[in-house]
């Protein structure tokens, strides 16, 4: 069958792989011809093109910078977008036929792009909701929950579930959360939860590269934190933990990755004088999965202010790899129930500073790390493997061939 993906998210082969990545090419290798449409900041990328990447065609429309950049910039560029998408896809795949287009969210305001989309290739449409906006904004204080601004996302935000054909999220308490606030969409939301293609040759690594490069004690347990750093991470809550816990000579953190709050840590390291505490930029992917090889406990940190039940993708990585999971979430999210059911890590809520700094604590002396970490290993093979994910979309497409 003939699949249309249209994301926000796509890295080049040579700056790795994300879940995004992971379920195209799993889709390829099953056989489906698929085509990608990703938009391109124009920090990274200067003229759209097409090619071949990963065996299959990309096309990269440079539309503007939306990644790590502030409010207004963002919400200019998340409005352009689907204008210059539009001018993209009917100059490089005009003529493509199509069975099916896949498309992520946020942002919201691609709904236009795929109403137009659906029209013009005549085919179905599955929404894969990875955030709930415009609420997840009123939870953090950045948008006024009956201000213009609001109601403007919310409508595209309505549209954009009327025009989906199908809406896969995350977790039960994601699709729970969606319907109880648009009960128009109750016959077609299904699960849908993040997958990613295992390394299945992973051996836990006897290397100390990353201990020698930072002067990282053999004997201390190393915490590390990767992905972005804007405001639902909650990047306050990590300053505060570092500044506590700067004299522990048997913790050190290392924080990998961007974003735009990524400044507070910088700024507490240097304020404090920590030496247990690292921030790295953003590095490929191969370098980032040696390094969480290397670590012993992979933090998850969500604002506690969150009403709506997120489902970080970042702790597949840590599973992966067979690492523990120290989670400090708001109290909706059903994560924790997930910890708990695959015995992988600790949660704590993360509006209790004291909570969050007591586990860590407890956890750098346990001696459970390691079954916790094969637990979390044996528990993404059984539930998060993208061929899951395929499974889910060529179910679609097996509805479509026989209604063809």
């Amino acid at each position: 069958m003939k699949i249309l993906y249209i994301s926000g998210s796509f890295p080049e082969p040579n700056k790795g792989s994300t879940i995004y990545t992971d379920l195209a090419e799993a889709l390829n290798e099953a056989g489906h011809e698929i085509t990608v449409v990703v938009y391109e900041q124009s920090i990274n990328k200067k003229k759209s093109e097409m090619k071949k990447e990963r065996g299959f065609d990309v096309l990269r429309i440079v539309t503007g910078n939306y990644f790590n950049v502030g409010l207004f910039q963002k919400g200019l560029t998340s409005l352009i977008i689907p204008i210059l998408m539009r001018m993209g896809i009917n100059k490089y795949i005009n003529n493509y036929l199509i069975d099916i287009i896949l498309f992520e969210a946020p942002p919201v305001t691609n709904a236009g792009l795929i109403v137009w989309a659906k029209k013009k290739f005549k085919c179905q449409t599955y929404l894969m909701l990875k955030d709930i906006f415009p609420q997840n904004a009123v939870d953090l204080g950045i948008m006024k929950r009956n201000g213009l601004i609001f109601k403007y996302f919310e409508a595209m935000e309505k549209k954009m579930y009327k025009t989906a054909d199908t809406i896969g999220c995350m977790s039960l308490a994601n699709k729970q959360y969606l319907i109880k606030h648009n009960p128009f969409i109750i016959d077609k939301v299904e699960l849908f939860p993040n997958t990613k293609k295992l390394n299945n040759s992973f051996k836990p690594s006897d290397k100390n590269i990353m201990r020698e490069r930072y002067s990282i004690s053999n004997e201390a347990c190393i915490f590390v934190f990767g992905g972005n750093m804007g405001k639902p991470q909650y990047i306050d809550l990590l300053c505060a933990t570092i500044k506590q816990c700067k004299n522990e000579e048997n913790i050190f953190f290392l924080f990998i990755g961007s974003g735009t709050e990524r400044f507070k840590l910088e700024q507490t390291i240097n304020n404090n004088q920590i030496i247990n505490a690292v921030v790295i930029e953003s590095i490929p992917r191969n370098d980032y999965e040696q390094i969480i090889k290397e670590c012993d406990i992979g933090l998850i940190v969500l604002d506690p202010r969150f009403t709506i039940p997120n489902f970080p993708s970042r702790i597949l990585t840590f599973m992966e790899y067979a690492k523990p999971v120290l989670a400090a979430t708001d109290k909706v999210t059903d994560i924790k129930d997930m910890i708990e059911e695959a015995q992988c890590g600790e949660w704590v809520w993360s509006g209790s500073i004291d909570s969050f700094i007591s586990k860590i604590k407890e956890m750098a002396v346990s001696n459970d790390l390691p079954t916790k970490g094969s637990n979390g290993r044996r528990y993404i093979e059984e539930n998060f493997t993208v061929n899951y994910s395929v499974e889910i979309i060529e179910k679609h497409l097996k509805q479509l061939s026989e209604v063809i």
